[in-house]
């Protein structure tokens, strides 16, 4: 949702020989830094996790008893014990050596650790902590997250994934891709411009960048250079590009994944080429951008059809990644669900609550006259746009989850989980929420051989839970979800018991404590 540039840096020379320029500078969201780790338990020498059901990422059905073996941060064994129902045979486990951390996890589910593919790491202006979003997100099983935009500044992404990688802080690990032209202060106007910042970007440590469009030679110029250099891109196909450069065309010049849906329907066109704006439509008044957005997908060429069909066709060829990001829109479909979800009330902190709140400044706030029109086009535009995301996962294509957190009154861990009974919805089964949620988040990063999975050799990002995720999606929020017990009363069910990345348990249950002080405290003040 960081696409509001103009809000997030002070952008020199918008219009330049009609041409946009993205000149980004002057950066104004940086957040506090992570305190020093005090969570966690580990890494040990030698972490034994036994009874566990694991839940996999690799297609397989649930299986258990199974204790999974883990040296320092990584996975060693994972081996089936025995039969459900049945004692376990000590002589079937791995054995047990002096020293040895043995964790008792019979009744508990084990899952990969979560990819967040889109997650932005608060603001100044919503008033976020980094410790703040860091524990949300680690207390709802995301232990990786990719930070597109950087929009606290490079530098600061940069040390706090090397701190995080340290295991220093509390926080998942970071991939950090960096908003294109962000750091200079002079405009991108030529190929050769663009070119020279892409590789400067990739000597500081980017592990990829994030656009949101440029004109289409600089476009193309930088996502070819981007790609010789081995890195990976994102965009978010903002309308002021899109008519000149959609997906497909991105796509075809070396883009790997595309945020939320913008330049999908615009690559759907067969009947037009530019969106129907209405004649009074002004891009910088965001009811307007998003009142029509949720008219954009009828205007694409249908399910089925050969535009349909060809456009999917041709994103599967080149191996691209959707992400998009479901989540982050459904106040556009039900602002009064979005606005009284259970964790606001003891987990929102007051300054992003005032930030979410109707506002012609705070991006997504754009709440000036929403109702009942604006909410069915919506959930019409979300009928097509599930359509074509679970249709291009059936036929092979990537999808991954990400959840965007921190506008439209999406909170940070529990926006992801959302997005993922959202994929749900699309028609993905529950085994397959999982592994958009994880291996492929790892595979759309280049980082399949060491994450994404319960598997030897891999890093040792697993979380561990009561209930089973596969019957119910929403045993995953923190607040887990209301259920009747058999003295018939009203109890809350559910919630991530434990958090370990590479190695290290965390308390999920304790993080959300934390988080729950601290907007206790910002409320007394």
């Amino acid at each position: 949702m960081r696409y509001l540039i103009f809000q997030k840096f002070r952008v020199r020379n918008i219009l330049m020989s009609g041409l946009l320029a993205f000149s980004l500078v002057n950066l104004s969201a940086q957040v506090t830094d992570a305190p020093a780790r005090s969570e966690g338990k580990g890494p040990f020498k030698r972490l034994i996790l036994r009874g566990v059901t694991l839940i996999n990422s690799t297609g397989a059905p649930p299986v258990g008893p199974v204790d999974i073996v883990i040296e320092g941060h990584t996975i060693k064994e994972v081996s089936s014990v025995g039969y459900p129902g049945v004692p376990v045979s000590e002589k079937s486990r791995p054995p047990v050596m002096e020293g040895d951390e043995v964790m008792d996890c019979s009744g508990f589910y084990a899952l990969p650790g979560f990819v967040d593919m889109h997650g932005h790491i608060g603001g100044k202006s919503q008033g976020t902590p980094s410790e703040y979003v860091f524990k949300l997100w680690l207390a709802h099983g995301i232990t990786t997250v990719r930070d597109p935009g950087s929009g606290n500044g490079l530098d600061w992404n940069l040390q706090h994934k090397k701190r995080s990688d340290k295991n220093e802080i509390t926080a998942p690990r970071l991939f950090c891709y960096t908003t294109f032209g962000q750091g200079w202060e002079k405009t991108i106007n030529t190929e050769e411009e663009a070119i020279s910042w892409v590789k400067e970007n990739a000597s500081k440590g980017a592990d990829g960048i994030k656009f949101f469009g440029a004109p289409p030679k600089i476009f193309a110029s930088a996502l070819k250079e981007n790609k010789k250099l081995g890195l990976r891109s994102a965009c978010h196909h903002a309308q002021l590009e899109v008519a000149r450069m959609n997906v497909l065309a991105s796509a075809d010049a070396g883009l790997t994944s595309m945020e939320h849906w913008y330049g999908l329907p615009e690559a759907l066109f067969d009947d037009r080429t530019i969106q129907d704006y209405p004649a009074d439509y002004n891009y910088n008044n965001e009811q307007n951008r998003f009142e029509e957005a949720g008219k954009l997908w009828k205007q694409a060429a249908g399910p089925g059809s050969d535009r349909w069909n060809f456009v999917m066709d041709a994103l599967l060829k080149v191996d691209f990644t959707l992400d998009p990001t479901f989540n982050i829109y459904e106040a556009n479909r039900d602002l009064m669900r979005a606005r009284n979800a259970d964790w606001h009330k003891e987990f929102t902190l007051p300054s992003l609550w005032k930030f979410y709140a109707p506002s012609r400044i705070s991006h997504g706030s754009y709440w000036f006259d929403w109702g009942t029109e604006q909410e069915i086009q919506w959930r019409q535009n979300y009928q097509l746009w599930m359509q074509f995301v679970n249709e291009y996962k059936n036929k092979g294509g990537r999808v991954t989850a990400g959840s965007d957190s921190g506008f439209i009154y999406q909170l940070y861990g529990f926006g992801y989980i959302r997005e993922l009974e959202l994929l749900r919805e699309a028609g993905f089964h529950p085994l397959e929420v999982i592994r958009a949620a994880t291996l492929k988040g790892a595979e759309a990063l280049g980082a399949d051989s060491w994450l994404g999975s319960i598997e030897p050799n891999k890093r040792a990002d697993i979380i561990l839970i009561k209930e089973n995720p596969l019957s119910n999606l929403k045993y995953l929020f923190g607040t887990g979800t209301i259920k009747i017990n058999d003295k018939n009363e009203e109890v809350m069910a559910g919630g991530i018991d434990y958090t370990i990345k590479d190695g290290i348990i965390y308390d999920a249950r304790k993080l959300l404590e934390d988080v729950k002080e601290m907007v206790k405290k910002a409320k007394e003040e």
